[in-house]
């Protein structure tokens, strides 16, 4: 089971999802592959002091990319998607 620190890798931030978080309370990190919707849910309150009321995952498939001759392909990685409560932030994202 990954620690707190080990659930979230790091927070997840496009245009996409800066207007997610603008309009809908809605945050977007890149999570530990084997991390469950309890577990970060967990972190997300423990490290950064808000209250959780939904966690959307979903895995994202690595993207094949080339260059020059040589081909390659990203890795897998896991997204989760959280939702605050009315009035809590996260500071990384307002800045």
């Amino acid at each position: 089971m990954p620690t707190s620190h080990e659930t979230i890798v790091r927070p997840v931030i496009t245009e996409q999802t800066s207007s997610a978080f603008q309009e809908r309370g809605e945050y977007t990190f890149q999570v530990h592959p084997k991390a469950t919707k309890p577990q970060i849910r967990q972190a997300i309150e423990q490290l950064f002091g808000v209250k959780v009321t939904g966690v959307w995952t979903s895995n994202q498939r690595g993207k094949d990319r080339r260059v020059g001759v040589t081909a390659g392909r990203r890795p897998n990685w896991k997204k989760a998607i959280v939702k605050l409560r009315e009035g809590d932030t996260i500071e990384i994202f307002e800045g």
